[in-house]
């Protein structure tokens, strides 16, 4: 089994500057808009980590905390949390940052969960684990354990 540090396929700053075509009525940017751009985010720092193609399985506790507007750029930042046999989490923040202003608010965290897939779109495992190493990445790996198992539990009763 091979290791990973979290800082080896963490992803710090993926910009996406906010145009007026990504608007709505209220002259914010549309959230769809910022969890599709999330799950490429996300997507992309799952492959880097384990070297396979990998699908969304789930998306767990997004929170909108603010709108970001027209002129604000977003910055994405992606890590993964923990990883279980052919199944990992990855953690998205989400920053709206005003160059003139020189501010930046958080506006969305997300959790999602990827399969590694073979060839024939089947679950396989995963031979990269995790290796945390700060106290905020080992609190991230923790609280990782207790999301999947609050969807087990979830799932059990549906």
């Amino acid at each position: 089994m091979r290791f990973k540090r979290v800082a080896e396929s963490a992803l710090d700053c993926y910009p996406m500057e906010i145009f007026p075509g990504d608007l709505n009525s209220r002259g914010t940017i549309f959230g769809g808009k910022i969890l599709a751009t999330a799950d490429k985010v996300a997507g992309y720092v799952a492959m880097k980590h384990s070297g396979l193609e990998c699908v969304t399985l789930a998306v767990d506790s997004v929170r909108f905390l603010a709108p970001a507007k027209q002129g604000e750029v977003l910055v994405f930042k992606a890590a993964v949390n923990r990883v279980w046999g052919s199944s990992l989490e990855v953690g998205v923040k989400v920053l709206a940052d005003n160059i003139t202003a020189q501010t930046s608010r958080h506006i969305l965290s997300a959790y999602f969960t990827f399969v590694a897939v073979d060839g024939n779109d089947k679950p396989q495992e995963i031979g990269v684990q995790l290796r945390p190493e700060t106290p905020g990445e080992n609190r991230r790996h923790e609280e990782a354990q207790r999301r999947r198992e609050h969807r087990f539990a979830l799932a059990h009763r549906l």
